[in-house]
Order: structure tokens, then sequence, then C-alpha cells
């Protein structure tokens, strides 16, 4: 494998917790990511995504995927940044876990997103990624905020984030795909975190940091 970090510091950046590995998704793992998406992430029909890029037709999802990979690291800086981490578990990758800011340097607050392949839903690695890039905002990028949202019926979602500690802050109306949706916006603090009994192993995290300007 090409040793791409020197160039792109956050292709060295690790997260290990005691079932997953997340780590920037390379190009040659986008096809294991499309499969992974190709394989089903939710019911037909309900989305809860804002974007519901999981239904696009077989041809075009890997090549959209693809697309939204290099857009991400090509738009990285400093004052604006989405991390898209590829979770693997077992040796098998299983779906991705995001981490975005602007402005963060000012206002210390990350947004998070998420997809698990329905074959590794159910098992508590849902809550496990999340709780992974929870303390890797607060205890390495130095956030003071992590925000989420859900769809109001997504009480798979929610029921993760008041599990980690999540406070409810206020529902909003969106257009999700052309359609009106209620979505509940949910916000954790240092001191709110439901912090998990086991520790984050991090590797890479001084260049990354450097890269996004923390």
């Amino acid at each position: 494998m090409i040793n791409l970090a020197p160039y792109w510091p956050p292709f060295g950046l690790t997260l290990t917790t005691p079932r997953l590995i997340l780590r920037p998704i390379r190009d040659e793992e986008i096809p294991a990511a499309a499969h992974a998406a190709l394989s089903g992430i939710h019911e037909p029909g309900r989305s809860p995504f804002s974007r519901p890029w999981a239904e696009a037709p077989a041809a075009q999802l890997g090549t959209n995927m693809a697309q939204w990979y290099w857009r991400c690291r090509a738009n990285m800086s400093p004052q604006e940044w989405t991390l898209l981490l590829g979770i693997w578990h077992d040796g098998e990758f299983v779906g991705c876990q995001d981490i975005e800011a602007k402005d963060f340097a000012t206002l210390k607050t990350v947004g998070t997103g998420s997809w698990l392949r329905r074959s590794a839903q159910g098992r508590g690695l849902g809550k496990e990624m999340r709780a992974a890039v929870a303390l890797y905002s607060f205890d390495w990028l130095g956030a003071e905020v992590a925000e989420s949202e859900a769809a109001t019926w997504n009480q798979q979602s929610l029921g993760v984030s008041r599990s980690l500690g999540y406070e409810l802050n206020g529902v909003t109306r969106a257009s999700w795909g052309g359609q009106r949706q209620e979505a509940q916006k949910v916000r954790l603090t240092p001191a709110t975190f439901k912090r998990p009994d086991w520790t984050l192993e991090v590797q890479g995290h001084e260049p990354t940091a450097q890269y996004l300007g923390i």
C-alpha cells in the first residue's frame, strides 16, 4: 500500500475501539464501501438521511460515493472540514462515521453522522462508533459540543443518542429528499457524555490536527 499520509495527513489517523477500527477510506477501499451500502442500509423508501443517497440506482451509487469521498478530501481546510471514517469489524467494512466542523477554532463544535449496513445493525456497533468519535472530538480535538440529528421517527438513532447522554436540542422542519420531515436535533457536551468503560486508542492524531489547524 502506498503511504499517502505525508501528503494527506488524515490517511495516517486510526481510531480503535474494542470491536472496531475507524479510519479514512482510501481509494482502493471504495468498492468495499459501495458493496456495504448496496447490501442495504435501511428499509426501502424509509431513508433516515437528509439526502436519500443510499436509494440511488445500483449503477450510480458507487460512483456517487467515490465523488463524495473525493470532494470531502479536496475541500478540507481549517475553516471547514468533513472527516469520513470507514468502519471495520472483524476485517469487514460495515459502515461510515463522519465528523464535520465549520469555524472550529471559534465554535469548538462538531457534527456527526453515520451509517451501518443492515447485517451489522442491532449489535451495539452504532453506539460504539459514535462513542469513539465523541471521545476523539472531546479528548483529542478539544471540541466542547457535538451535535447530531435524526428524523423524529428514527428511534434507533435517537436511542443511541440518549444512551450516550445527548440532550434534545429542538425540532426543525426540513426538506429531506424533497419530502417534508420533522428532524430532532441533539447535543452532547463533555459534562453530559456517558463515557464508555473502554479506552479509545488513537494513532496519527498530531499530523491530522495540524492539518485541520487544531
